[in-house]
C-alpha cells in the first residue's frame, strides 16, 4: 500500500532542505494529469510526463477518505496519452479536471519525496513510503517531516483534483 502525506511548502526552501538532508535527486517530471469523474474514494487519471515522453493510466482507491494518506493503486504505462484519454472519453468517462505540475523526485532511506510546483496552487511535498504496516509508515513519515521542519499545520489533506476545482476553497 502507498502511504503518503502531503504538505504545503515553499518549493525552493524545501528543495534546499532535501538536498542538505542528503536525499538523492532522481529526476524532474513535467506532468499533466487528466482526471475523469468518478465518485470518491475512487480516482481515475491519465498522466502525461511531457519531458520524458511517457504516459500512465492510474486507478486509485482512497482507503482513508478525508485524510487521503492511504491508497490502493494500480498503474500501467500506456503508449499514447491522447489516445488513452480519448478511449476513456468514448467509454463514457467525463473529464473532471486537469492538474499540471513540475515535480522533482528525491529518495532517502526508503522514502520517496515528490516536490511539486502545481500550476495555480504553489509548492507541495509528498512524503511517500510503500508498506503494509500503515501506522509504522506514518510514524516514519512524521519523523522525517519533523527533520524537514514540517508539522501538522503544514499538512494538506485535499487532493490536487479538489484543490484545482476549488471544492473546499483556498
Amino acid at each position: 500500500m502507498e502511504i503518503e502525506i502531503k504538505f504545503r511548502v515553499d518549493f525552493e526552501e524545501t528543495k534546499r532542505k532535501l538536498e542538505s538532508l542528503g536525499a538523492s535527486f532522481v529526476g524532474e517530471e513535467l506532468q499533466e494529469d487528466v482526471y475523469f469523474y468518478l465518485p470518491l474514494p475512487k480516482l481515475l487519471r491519465v498522466r502525461n510526463i511531457e519531458n520524458l515522453g511517457k504516459a500512465y493510466l492510474t486507478y486509485k482507491e482512497i482507503k482513508d477518505p478525508g485524510r487521503n494518506e492511504e491508497f490502493d493503486e494500480l498503474e500501467v504505462e500506456v503508449s499514447d496519452f491522447d489516445t488513452t484519454v480519448e478511449i476513456l472519453r468514448r467509454l463514457g468517462f467525463d473529464k473532471d479536471v486537469v492538474v499540471k505540475k513540475r515535480r522533482l523526485i528525491y529518495r532517502f532511506n526508503g522514502f520517496t519525496f515528490e516536490l511539486n510546483d502545481v500550476e495555480g496552487l504553489g509548492g507541495f511535498l509528498d512524503i511517500e513510503v510503500v508498506s503494509e504496516n500503515v501506522e509504522d509508515a506514518k510514524k516514519k513519515i512524521w519523523e522525517v517531516a519533523e527533520v524537514l521542519g514540517l508539522n501538522e499545520e503544514d499538512v494538506e489533506p485535499r487532493l490536487y483534483r479538489e484543490l484545482v476545482k476549488g471544492v473546499y476553497g483556498p
